[in-house]
């Protein structure tokens, strides 16, 4: 399963529908994800459920980024000194005519309990180091997604 995350976040296949559909099809992808020309690919049902019960409580897949930053350290791949961040805007699936304003925050009925549990986690993180900024719009469809006229048109969701 995690060979076949890796695929996912690479060639940027953001469906786990359309990504196990990917590995059934694609020779290479198989390959990676050792599974042979016979072998099953799991139902795309099998992320969630492991997303949402197992991997949730276990710090699994942060150890293994770890192992996986600190064996490219080790072999030189990367020099951990520094690193980079892309800061471009990108445009959320979030309709325009649906924000509300910042001010009020979402109705507690509209996000659902995963999105919820997201953003706590990335207030937490980011609000440690930085001042609160009340958003001058929110969208119930991506709560994480802000108001933004960066691209000089119409304003968006990004």
């Amino acid at each position: 399963m995690i060979g076949m995350l890796l695929i996912g976040y690479c060639l940027g296949i953001r469906s786990e529908r359309c990504l196990c559909e990917e590995v059934h099809l694609n020779l290479a992808y198989r390959w990676f994800c050792r599974l042979g020309l016979d072998g099953a690919v799991p139902d795309h049902s099998t992320f969630s459920k492991n997303r949402h019960g197992r991997f949730r409580d276990s710090d699994l897949l942060r150890d293994l980024f770890e192992m996986t930053v600190t064996r490219c350290i080790e072999e030189g791949l990367v020099g951990g000194e520094g690193f980079a961040v892309d800061a471009g805007p990108i445009k959320a699936d979030a309709n325009r005519q649906q924000g509300m304003p910042g001010e009020e925050g979402l109705p507690p009925d509209i996000v659902n309990h995963a999105a919820r549990e997201y953003l706590e986690v990335l207030d937490a993180a980011a609000f440690g180091a930085a001042s609160p900024v009340t958003p001058k719009y929110l969208s119930p469809a991506d709560p994480a997604a802000r108001w933004t006229g960066a691209h000089g048109g119409q304003a968006f969701f990004a």
